[in-house]
């Protein structure tokens, strides 16, 4: 499932972070730089190192877009580069000039976090690179922060052990003590997790601690009075203080890092160990997968970034997780697509699906179109749920050595297009995801200026380009 397929070794000193855009790859580290590596070769751009902080660079992540890379060190920075050519955009001074652990974009882009070690906590306006709120954690440093996938919320850890989630004007909505030794690091799933009981919406969480503990908590805004955070369950395998954590892109695994110099993958759902990788020499301190291709990195205070190439085929009838079936999706019989709609949440539409004798090369070819007037699938949330997942399904199909190339995502959702438009900003989105996006503002998402007119004109030219592209990667 998971195989070794490059070694980055151009850091000089212990590899801090690591975080993948749809086509690159950045490290920063100890030894005061950011290295930023393209992900079709792994070679290093022309531009990298990016030099500029005076002391050890923390944590690294991009916008949304990919076009923007923030970096933050101890130097009481965080630094905007601009991803396609390297230059420096802009320095913004944490106040109080503590040394910043850790950084994050918004989902929209609008505010760019950076946490220190004094505990401040700072949300900054991305579009006129400004201070816009700033806030506090008690008792300890701030080493750990994730945003909600819609971008309403996020989530502080600290060295105190503290969980704290906050909306995006700064006010404490919860606070739980989670780790007793200390947070170091917390991740929130893209997608939800629902209560068939109550019919909510959860976000799911990791976080992990100096307690050589990872645990997994539901977050549900259950009304105006404020938000639920609940614990659901610890995933055990390390055996020293677990330093890093995420959730894969589909959130069906959470990966781990540890003192013990090893890397553990589970299964979300059961909380079953996957693998357990032990190339790392030293201490794991990142572990990162990949937006758009079946990709894991992860770093090391031995001074190395692993690359690994994850097998993501779906699980047919019969499958294990030790076990998965060698056939090619096109090959499926309609009992291996029950069996995926089954992994993947979707079990109402087993028998919708066998009625209408949908195999695998049908799958494949279901269209908006065809679920709402072949298979008569009513509801616009859930025909845009079941074609979320044929198009992940469309990707694991794809060759990890072609990235998918930018122009072919969507901006708001990083997701590959199915119907692209053109809005007047000038750029093209996803149709379904723009027309939510304009019926809560008018501002553009690329820009935040406001939007002169809401036409959304087709893009054909661009989704006949992309429907080529995918016929050449599934040949």
């Amino acid at each position: 499932m998971a195989t070794l397929i490059h070694t980055l070794a151009d850091h000089s000193d212990d590899v801090n972070y690591c975080a993948f855009s749809s086509s690159c790859l950045a490290t920063c580290s100890l030894d005061k730089t950011v290295r930023v590596y393209s992900l079709s070769n792994f070679a290093e751009l022309p531009y990298s190192p990016l030099k500029g902080h005076t002391y050890a660079v923390h944590c690294c992540c991009f916008s949304p877009s990919g076009r923007v890379l923030a970096s933050c060190s101890t130097d009481g920075t965080t630094a905007l580069w601009d991803a396609r050519d390297g230059r420096r955009l802009a320095v913004l001074e944490q106040p109080g000039a503590s040394p910043v652990r850790v950084c994050r974009f918004s989902p929209e882009a609008t505010y760019l976090l950076s946490g220190a070690a004094d505990g401040s906590v700072v949300l900054w306006n991305m579009q006129s690179l400004k201070l816009y709120r700033s806030g506090n954690v008690k008792g300890g440093s701030l080493v750990a922060c994730a945003f909600s996938p819609n971008g309403n919320f996020f989530v502080t850890g600290s060295s105190s052990g503290d969980l704290t989630i906050w909306d995006d004007k700064m006010r404490c909505l919860c606070n739980e003590k989670a780790h007793d030794l200390g947070v170091t690091c917390c991740d929130i799933s893209s997608h939800p997790v629902s209560d068939n009981e109550n019919g909510f919406k959860y976000f799911q969480m990791a976080s992990c601690g100096q307690d050589n503990q990872i645990k997994l908590w539901l977050i549900l805004f259950a009304d105006i009075s404020g938000v639920e955070l609940k614990y659901k369950c610890t995933l055990n395998g390390h055996s020293a203080p677990v330093l890093a954590c995420a959730f894969s892109c589909d959130g069906q695994m959470i990966v781990s890092g540890s003192v013990d110099k090893c890397v553990i993958i589970y299964e979300t759902s059961t909380g079953n160990t996957l693998h357990t990788l032990s190339q790392h020499t030293r201490y794991v301190t990142t572990c990162a997968f990949a937006p758009h291709s079946p990709l894991l990195a992860t770093g090391s205070m031995d001074k190395t970034v692993h690359i690994w190439q994850l097998d993501l085929r779906q699980p047919c009838a019969g499958d294990t997780v030790e076990n998965k079936s060698k056939v090619a999706v096109e090959d499926w019989s309609e009992d291996d697509v029950s069996a995926w709609l089954c992994a993947q949440d979707l079990a109402d539409f087993v028998g919708l699906f066998k009625m209408n004798n949908i195999d695998g090369k049908e799958l494949l070819n279901l269209t908006k179109e065809s679920l709402a007037n072949e298979l008569k699938i009513e509801s616009l949330g859930q025909r845009s749920k079941v074609l979320q997942k044929i198009e992940e399904l469309r990707m694991t199909m794809i060759s990890v050595s072609v990235p998918v190339p930018d122009e072919f995502l969507c901006p708001i959702t990083r997701e590959l297009m199915n119907d692209p438009v053109i809005a007047t900003d000038g750029y093209s989105y996803e149709r379904e995801a723009m027309e939510n996006w304009i019926s809560n503002r008018r501002s553009s998402p690329m820009t935040n200026l406001p939007l002169h007119s809401l036409m959304l004109t087709p893009n054909r030219t661009l989704k006949m380009a992309i429907s080529r592209w995918l016929e050449t990667q599934q040949k």
